[in-house]
């Protein structure tokens, strides 16, 4: 399986799981909200990504915001509220800017929180 197709299927994973109606229970800054545990099953039902794929949770506009970063070429990155819908696309795509609905993400986050990391690649 080519690079580009696993991550079209990252891609379309993040979109239905982003699209669920999967309410998350209040959590606290230090733990994992359930949809991401979903997510880094699925992730980790994948080959193994180079890099390997990991997700941040950062301070962003007064939310906790967790970002999915782009693994590859035209793939955009994802940044998600707290209940695990779709905030914007910060990185990549055609333009390598993301969707453009969050152009100062990169500038304005704060807090930056490595909470999870593909344990089967090199970091």
């Amino acid at each position: 399986m080519t690079a580009l197709r696993r991550q079209l299927i990252l891609l379309a994973f993040l979109v239905s799981v982003a699209c669920a109606n999967n309410p998350v229970a209040p959590h606290s800054a230090n733990s994992v909200p359930a949809w991401l545990t979903a997510l880094t099953h699925e992730v980790e039902a994948q080959p193994v990504a180079n890099p390997p794929v990991l997700l941040a949770r950062y301070d962003y506009k007064g939310q906790s915001v967790y970002f999915l970063p782009q693994q590859c070429c035209d793939v955009m990155g994802v940044l998600y509220r707290a209940d695990g819908s779709v905030m914007c696309r910060p990185d990549g795509g055609l333009t390598g800017r993301g969707d453009g609905q969050c152009a100062d993400f990169f500038v304005e986050r704060k807090n930056e929180r490595i909470i999870w990391r593909d344990a089967r690649g090199p970091h």
